[in-house]
């Protein structure tokens, strides 16, 4: 079954669309990824998904049912995670308090912090009393990634991860992202700009321009002169 289903969704703030006609989908077991440049609608997107943002018109669909208004916090307790652009992890609190805000869309029997998580990033195990916002922009990402983690996502959405990170650190989470593809089977939706980070990592990739997808196909497309002038500046 399709884990996200997006069909013909138009997306208003105000009189300005920002999103025209968006259709895209996401698979379990794969990576997705969206490409674009500045302010082309792709935050939008994400907004429309994790329903930050009502849809004008058209559908989202999460394991074959409309969300329709969900809120963002029913539709993470469905399994639907997202690591944000700018991360936005607490600074004042542990390393350990916040992952554990992830136990929130969790009951009680589930509420731990998975082993995966130090699997991926043993920084984070090493830092647990230390605070949020002592920590390196990438280990803070790591940080992000791990919290969303902890809420067992069906579906995880990362906008814009490798931004403002350090080569070593964007390995890192390349690593984490590809083991829980083929090994977890997750399907995951990645927003990026970073054009070698998604050639190496997407199954799929869309790129949208002006609101809308102007293309889709595979992550090898983008060896294509054709499709890279889509997000040539």
């Amino acid at each position: 079954m399709t884990t996200l289903a997006v069909n013909d969704v138009h997306l208003h703030y105000g009189a300005a669309e920002a999103l025209r006609g968006v259709s895209l989908k996401a698979e379990p077991g794969a990576i997705t990824c969206v490409l674009g440049r500045n302010g082309v609608g792709k935050t939008s997107l994400l907004r429309a998904v994790t329903g930050q943002h009502s849809v004008t018109t058209g559908t989202v669909r999460f394991e074959g049912e409309v969300l329709k208004n969900q809120a963002p916090y029913a539709r993470a307790a469905r399994g639907i995670a997202t690591v944000p652009q700018g991360r936005e992890i607490f600074p004042l609190l542990t390393v350990e308090e916040n992952l554990q805000t992830g136990f929130a869309c969790l009951n009680r029997r589930t509420r731990g912090i998975p082993a995966e998580v130090f699997e991926l990033f043993p920084v984070l195990e090493t830092m647990l009393q230390r605070r949020g916002g002592d920590l390196s922009g990438g280990q803070q990402q790591q940080l992000a990634i791990g919290r969303a983690l902890v809420t067992r996502p069906k579906l995880l959405i990362l906008d814009e991860p490798t931004e403002g990170i350090q080569p070593s650190i964007i390995k890192d989470i390349g690593r984490a992202l590809s083991y829980l593809r083929d090994t977890a089977g997750l399907t995951i939706l990645l927003v990026e700009q970073y054009l070698d980070f998604c050639r190496e990592l997407a199954d799929k990739v869309y790129i949208m321009d002006r609101g809308q997808i102007v293309h889709h196909g595979p992550a090898d497309d983008l060896d294509n002169p054709d499709v890279r002038q889509h997000l040539m500046v």
